[in-house]
């Protein structure tokens, strides 16, 4: 098992295949949820934004989207459970049946919600795979912890109302978020991040801060997915440690949490 820096298991391999298998059922036995729990606070946010910006199809971008599993949650109102059937090897054998059946999917259900959905991810394979499923109407595949976004990526990135995350804040830090804000022209999108407790937030809400934001800790806390096995659990017990973070009757009992943070521009 080979750990990442964070005390992590590294999964890598499971963002960039050609389809979302892999991804799929490696994380099925691991009890992977957050995206389902994310989804009632995601829909919240997502209804509180129309009402008061009065935008009837608010513009999503979903940081570090893989397969665009949280726009298929939202848009088509799939739960995980379906989504960890339709990839579990039983069914089309080929991408091209996958993605086939996927845009059927999408074609046959009414969104739940009048949604616009970009995917900003690093892996080309995740992101192609989304855009052709129908689960994402458009992709950023860049890294923008590395790069500021070329022109054409500006412009997908540009007319952001909503800014959402669940699992990627850690990797992916305050230079993504300020580069996706400066995208905007001067507008500030609403922010929603799911972010694992070992991973401290207070240089991004510092760094939202400096941008006009206000950000809130929501108190509850969320299961991400079991630990692969004891030396993962270890090491993320040590990195919770040495952030200063309590695991009692939560990480050392066996899952891996996260905490989520609203944040929203500071009225003028």
């Amino acid at each position: 098992m080979r750990l990442d820096a964070s005390g992590k298991v590294s999964l890598d391999h499971i963002y960039t295949a050609p389809d979302p298998r892999t991804y799929f059922q490696v994380l099925r036995p691991l009890g992977y949820c957050v995206p389902q729990l994310a989804k009632p606070w995601f829909d919240k946010l997502v209804k509180q934004y129309r009402e008061t910006e009065q935008v009837a199809a608010p513009r999503v971008l979903d940081i570090g989207c893989s397969y665009g599993i949280n726009a298929a949650l939202l848009k088509y109102d799939v739960t995980m459970d379906e989504l960890y059937a339709r990839y579990d090897g039983s069914g089309p054998a080929s991408r091209d049946g996958l993605i086939e059946r996927d845009r059927a999917l999408s074609r046959s259900r009414s969104p739940a919600h009048a949604l616009r959905f970009t995917g900003l991810d690093a892996s080309a394979d995740a992101l192609a795979y989304a855009r052709e499923a129908g689960f994402l109407d458009d992709t950023v595949n860049a890294d923008l912890e590395a790069d500021d976004p070329t022109p054409a990526q500006r412009d997908r990135l540009a007319g952001t109302d909503l800014v959402i995350s669940t699992g990627c804040i850690g990797y992916v830090t305050e230079r993504t978020l300020t580069r996706v804000v400066e995208a905007q022209d001067g507008r500030l999108p609403w922010m929603a991040h799911f972010v694992l407790r070992m991973f401290p937030f207070d240089r991004v809400d510092d760094a939202l801060a400096e941008l006009g934001y206000r950000t809130t800790r929501v108190d509850e806390v969320f299961k991400q997915r079991r630990f692969a096995g004891p030396q993962e659990q270890r090491g993320v017990l040590d990195s919770l440690a040495a952030a200063g973070v309590d695991a009692s009757g939560l990480e050392e009992d066996g899952w891996l949490y996260a905490q989520l943070h609203l944040s929203r521009p500071r009225p003028r």
